[in-house]
């Protein structure tokens, strides 16, 4: 079989957009100049490879984990259904965080991301600012299977450790950053990220504003005298997690800012910073 015959198989079970990138992935190649390669004949092992991969995304997994990895802020990581698909909003809260770090620390930070997941944020900031220590920290032993995979691709120097956020840690952060779950659970979402994403990743209460709760009253203990603490939100949360952080915190600034779809997605808390 040729390219030419690989997508048209592929357009009649899929996007034609997916069957063109999952395509182009798999023959490495660039997606834009598959059109110059019509006639090439492919191998049987990428023909079987390439058919059974369309057929789980006609199946209704996500193209990301049929893929296997994604590109997030320039990098790229490996992912599957053990870790939550990084989200733009995210790569929004990294940029935000990048910009006060830098404007507000002269010194290499000490750094946590809690919920880390693939480790996306942490391993990301770990080559964008200056850190002295990183901890990527997740509940979950086989989310931490993927992060331990991206430390090694990217050649981290982060501890990776299994724990239910901060409790019972006792080290102190210049920066405290997680992208926690924050669904209600009986929230409505896409099918897509339903059927296929971590449940454990994705819900978080009635309100889902448990685990900003469990961060909240835990950090104090783990906050140096000068410290941010920087959250990604669903865009109607922010008026309750500035609550929660004025019942367990004191000499803070609370500030919420909106993604480039106008809505509320990042908070971030600063303690003892004007």
């Amino acid at each position: 079989m040729t390219i030419e015959d690989l997508l048209v198989f592929g357009k009649s079970h899929c996007h034609s957009d997916h069957a063109k990138i999952l395509l182009a992935e798999i023959l490495e190649k660039n997606p834009l100049e598959l059109l110059n390669y019509l006639e090439e004949v492919i191998p049987d092992e990428k023909i079987e490879l390439y058919k059974k991969s369309i057929l789980a995304l006609e199946k209704g997994k996500p193209l990301q984990y049929v893929i296997g990895h994604v590109n997030f802020y320039g990098n790229q990581f490996e992912i599957d259904e053990r870790v939550l698909i990084p989200r733009f909003e995210t790569e929004e809260l990294v940029e935000n965080t990048i910009k006060y770090i830098n404007q507000y620390f002269k010194e290499p930070i000490d750094m946590v991301d809690l919920g880390c997941g693939s480790g996306v944020i942490g391993l990301t900031l770990e080559k964008k600012i200056s850190t002295k220590t990183v901890d990527l920290i997740d509940i979950s032993k086989e989310a931490l299977e993927i992060t331990h995979k991206n430390c090694g691709n990217l050649n981290s120097h982060a501890n990776i450790i299994q724990n239910d956020f901060l409790n019972n840690i006792e080290k102190k952060y210049d920066l405290i950053i997680s992208n926690p779950p924050y669904i209600k659970n009986e929230e409505e979402i896409e099918e897509i990220v339903k059927n296929n994403e971590p449940h454990i990743a994705l819900y978080a209460g009635e309100d889902g504003l448990t685990c900003y709760q469990k961060i909240l009253k835990d950090c104090r203990k783990n906050m140096k005298e000068k410290c941010i603490i920087a959250f990604e939100i669903g865009q109607d949360q922010a008026e309750n997690i500035t609550f929660i952080a004025k019942q367990y915190l004191d000499n803070i600034r609370i500030e919420v800012k909106k993604d480039l779809s106008n809505r509320d997605r990042m908070l971030f808390i600063f303690k003892n910073i004007e």
